[in-house]
């Protein structure tokens, strides 16, 4: 069975960076993220992890999980809360105890590298993980809305529903580093597609995460889904959600090959793409002639650009929860029921 954690009112959230951590130059705007999850009336624990980075990691992997292990057994920390992705988090996955993970009930939420740890937790211990923004993400005045319904899906009770509706604008353009009000420059309109061009609806429980990052735990102790989905779901299908930080339209038809190769989308009910600023075309090869031949051999419906991933906003997505998701004429809707 799932289990899902809940977000109490001003819950203590700790703070460590299980990939990368924050060089000195960008103390000052996470520092900001600080006071603005405090002004929210959270209590914020930074680890020592944090504040530093070198070599592509925060730390070395021993002391990430050490970290790690440690917050996520401090009965007083309801919540982890990375600072942002990065590149290595894989290394810290063998000091992960996940032992003590199946002693707690607390969430977890990040996206990019982090959706490594998120799926890997989710896979073996049957914790619910949230992939949405990242602790940097929210240092601004405001939120907006789509990013801003992670507090109230995290707050959702066991057997409770929440529902996410598609943002109206994206991100396209960064805006420069110093503080602004919003953080994201929402400017260019939303709109979901389907393989199909008609409505589509999926149902299933959602898994998934950065298709960059997640493909690597395929044949590890971490990535067995085959378990997940007899063990913990009892043969429900699977409803990924999936998206690109870098990959070239071949590169990203490659690793989903890979997985389907693996079992992964085996009964599977549906497959959600996120928007990519990456999906390069290869040689012609294109991210959406991707989607239609991922359509007709899993005979199952694929969407795509989807509010989640590197391109913001982006919804609160629970690994393991059950999700009925709707689109219609471009616009779509995400329903969450945090079912066992």
């Amino acid at each position: 069975m799932i289990r899902y954690p809940f977000l109490e009112k001003n819950a203590t959230v700790g703070v460590t960076a299980p990939s990368s951590g924050v060089s000195a130059k960008g103390h000052d705007l996470f520092k900001l993220a600080c006071e603005r999850m405090e002004e929210k009336g959270f209590k914020v624990v930074c680890g020592d992890t944090v504040w530093t980075q070198h070599k592509a990691k925060s730390a070395p992997a021993p002391v990430r999980g050490k970290e790690f292990n440690a917050m996520m057994g401090d009965e007083a920390i309801g919540m982890i809360f990375p600072p942002w992705g990065g590149e290595l988090l894989i290394e810290m996955l063998e000091f992960v105890d996940f032992e003590e993970i199946e002693r707690q009930s607390k969430w977890i939420m990040g996206y990019s590298d982090i959706s490594t740890l998120l799926l890997a937790v989710t896979l073996k211990t049957g914790l619910a993980t949230a992939h949405g923004a990242c602790f940097y993400d929210l240092r601004g005045e405001f939120s907006d809305e789509t990013t801003g319904q992670w507090l109230s899906v995290l707050s959702t009770k066991a057997e409770g529903s929440n529902i996410q509706h598609s943002a109206p604008r994206y991100h396209k353009e960064k805006k420069q580093s110093e503080p602004s009000s919003s953080v994201f420059n929402l400017t260019e309109p939303v709109k979901w597609k389907t393989v199909s061009g008609s409505p589509e609806t999926v149902k299933g429980r959602l898994l998934g995460g950065c298709v960059d990052v997640i493909r690597h735990l395929i044949g590890t102790p971490y990535g067995d889904v085959e378990s997940f989905q007899k063990g913990v779901i009892h043969d429900e299908p699977i409803l990924w959600y999936l998206e690109n930080c870098e990959l070239n339209a071949a590169d990203l038809r490659r690793s989903l090959v890979q997985m389907k190769l693996a079992g992964w989308f085996r009964n599977s009910s549906g497959l959600l793409f996120g928007r990519s600023a990456a999906n390069t075309p290869f040689d012609g090869y294109t991210a959406e002639d991707m989607y239609r031949e991922l359509a007709e051999e899993l005979g199952v419906p694929v969407i795509y650009e989807v509010d989640f991933g590197h391109v913001p906003p982006q919804l609160t997505l629970i690994n393991g929860a059950y999700a009925e998701i709707e689109v219609f004429e471009g616009k779509g809707s995400v329903r969450q029921h945090f079912l066992p």
